[in-house]
């Protein structure tokens, strides 16, 4: 599930500086704690949302809560940093899919064929009905980020914080980061620059009269995929947004390249699922049709691309970006993968957006859990900057922060994937049932097929370390003689036959240390079937060699001297992909199969290293 983090205040602020302060200071580019934080405005609404997503013939409405300065009722307008989320009210308890199940075959009777939609509404009928209960009993606390409220009142800016259509105090439907949530959200924005109408609980008409209309959205996980989902509207008034381990396309979330992928510590979920957990508004049964279709249209059987996937998709909506971006992520998410924010840096890049990256070494985290000092003064000067107007040089500053595997140094970069890097090509020579070699030159001669057995009920983990197996192959440079550092996105080119007409097909890049120890750098899937097109699902002729392409999870990471890189390819990858019945054979001609590597430096710096 995307992670709803549950957050507490470091400590207290600063000792206030003025408290009742009539203006915002600012000292070296940052604004200063001069405000109370105590002495607010706090005021709820509901604001109007040009779509109808339960079907019940009137808008929908998005519950709203501000905290503002008292000084804003003097005559202070102030930009607004907005969080948005869907977990404000909590969650249902919901049953994920089974993911032990065969693999789509096209056109088999009797096999695991793709269902028609009624059946998928009349399962998720009964998942509905089962995860969605009486309406929640007593009235949830006000909304409020324990981490940053204080902070940004005193620093003159105030909250917002909306509750997502279909979730609390709001009406609408949830659809996991379908149209009507990114209209949703997009209406607060709206509201806070006089676009559309709010109310409040007697239905008296609001106006957000106190705000410069500049705002800046920022959150973690779900919470951080909203703005992205904002920003690429392109709508008027949000300036800068602080997506944190955020999604960037929900169906690199849930698939890869045609497979059915799950995130990590999350077997099973999908955007159903999703939806029936965070649906928690007061009428439990306007939404059930809406997400008995997102079951129905999802589709786990052939994981295609389709148009309602791309209804999900922000990345190719960068163009229209007005906000600037400061995109964070932990190198070590697999739940939220670190494709989300390499494919949405590098298209706001494309489009001349203007942009920065924090890397970390943890995984599904605020930054603010690992250098709180730092990552506030960037976040202060950030929103100084784009909501304030305050020229401080942020945007003039290396474009990357990457905190090194050491977890104590951090370095700022030009920017991301590291300048200098170029791809570096190896292959892998005979030997992998136990451990072949991986060289710069490709094998000689004929064919040399290797092959593996599929056995989805063994950890991926365990089959690396194990010195020879059957259902794996795996492929070892020379210990390294000099640090090599990855940086961006790792390609495998396979030539590969089936012995059945499905199977998952799982590459992984390997740190193989002195002492035998491993550590997973970064893996990849693929569904062959898809090997034309994401979009495509194309039957496999058992026997027959085809070209698959597998690309790897984005990654920075450095291999120490006397450490040495491995290739490893499996069938089914057990903590991520669907797990069918043991026994699918895959074959390899290494002969014509490349590994692509991103190295700082190109083949030149790796063959000095491993050469």
């Amino acid at each position: 599930m995307l992670a709803a983090l549950v957050t507490l205040p470091l400590g207290s602020i600063p000792a206030v500086a003025g408290a009742g302060a009539d203006g915002p200071v600012f000292v070296g580019g940052e604004a200063q704690p001069v405000f109370d934080p105590k002495d607010v405005v706090r005021e709820s609404v509901w604001v109007r949302a040009p779509v109808d997503s339960d079907h019940d013939g009137q808008d929908d409405e998005v519950y709203t809560e501000v905290v503002r300065q008292t000084a804003t009722d003097r005559g202070l307008k102030v930009p607004v940093v907005f969080f948005n989320s869907p977990y404000f009210s909590g969650g249902n308890d919901v049953a994920n899919h089974d993911v032990d199940v065969e693999l789509y075959v096209p056109n088999r009777r009797g096999g695991y064929d793709k269902r028609d939609g009624s059946v998928l509404k009349a399962e998720a009928d009964e998942r509905i009905a089962a995860a969605v209960g009486p309406n929640p009993g007593p009235e949830p606390a006000p909304i409020r980020s324990g981490r940053y409220e204080d902070y940004f009142l005193a620093r003159g800016f105030a909250m917002v914080y909306a509750e997502s259509l279909g979730t609390g105090k709001s009406s609408g439907c949830p659809t996991s980061g379908g149209h009507n949530e990114t209209i949703g959200s997009k209406s607060v924005v709206d509201w806070l620059n006089g676009r559309t109408t709010a109310r409040d609980a007697a239905g008296a008409a609001v106006e957000a009269d106190w705000t410069t209309g500049k705002v800046g959205m920022m959150g973690v996980s779900y919470n951080g995929t909203l703005p992205n989902a904002v920003a690429a509207t392109g709508v008027e008034g949000l300036e800068a947004i602080v997506p944190i381990a955020a999604i960037s396309s929900w169906y690199d979330y849930y698939r890869a390249d045609g497979a059915v992928v799950a995130p990590g510590g999350y077997q099973g979920e999908d955007l159903d699922v999703l939806a029936e957990y965070v649906y928690t508004q007061a009428d439990r049964e306007i939404c059930k049709p809406v997400i008995a279709d997102i079951a129905a249209r999802q589709d786990r059987v052939t994981g295609d691309y389709s148009a309602f996937w791309d209804e999900r998709n922000y990345v190719k909506d960068a163009a229209k970006v007005r906000a600037a971006v400061l995109a964070v992520h932990g190198l070590s998410d697999w739940n939220v993968k670190v494709k989300h924010v390499a494919q949405w840096y590098e298209a706001l890049r494309k489009h001349g957006v203007e942009h920065k990256i924090w890397l970390h070494q943890a995984a599904h985290t605020d930054p603010d859990t690992l250098r709180p000092v730092e990552w506030r003064r960037t976040i202060n000067r950030w929103f100084s900057y784009y909501l304030y107007g305050v020229d401080n040089g942020i945007e003039r500053e290396p474009k990357a922060t990457i905190q090194r595997e050491d977890k104590t140094t951090w370095v700022d970069e030009a920017d991301w994937p590291a300048p200098g890097t170029s791809t570096a090509r190896v292959h892998p020579w005979a030997g992998g049932s136990a451990k072949g070699s991986l060289r710069f030159q490709s094998v000689p001669g004929s064919a040399v097929v290797e092959s593996l057995r599929d056995d989805s009920s063994k950890l991926a983990e365990d089959l690396i370390d194990l010195p020879a197996s059957g259902n794996r192959l795996s492929y070892a440079t020379k210990p390294a003689t000099s640090p090599v550092r990855f940086s961006g996105v790792a390609r495998v080119d396979l030539a590969v036959s089936f012995d059945r007409p499905a199977a998952n097909v799982t590459a992984l890049l390997v740190d193989r240390a002195p002492d035998g120890t491993s550590h997973v750098i970064t893996r990849g899937w693929t569904d062959p079937q898809n090997r034309v097109s994401p979009s495509r699902t194309k039957p496999i002729e058992p026997g027959k060699q085809y070209r698959v392409e597998v690309e790897l999870e984005p990654t920075d990471y450095v291999v120490p001297t006397g450490h040495s890189v491995e290739f490893v390819v499996i069938s089914s990858d057990h903590d991520y992909t669907l797990r069918p019945m043991p026994g699918t054979g895959l074959s390899i001609d290494l002969t014509s199969t490349v590994v692509a590597l991103p190295v700082v430096g190109g083949s030149d710096a790796l063959r000095r290293s491993v050469g």
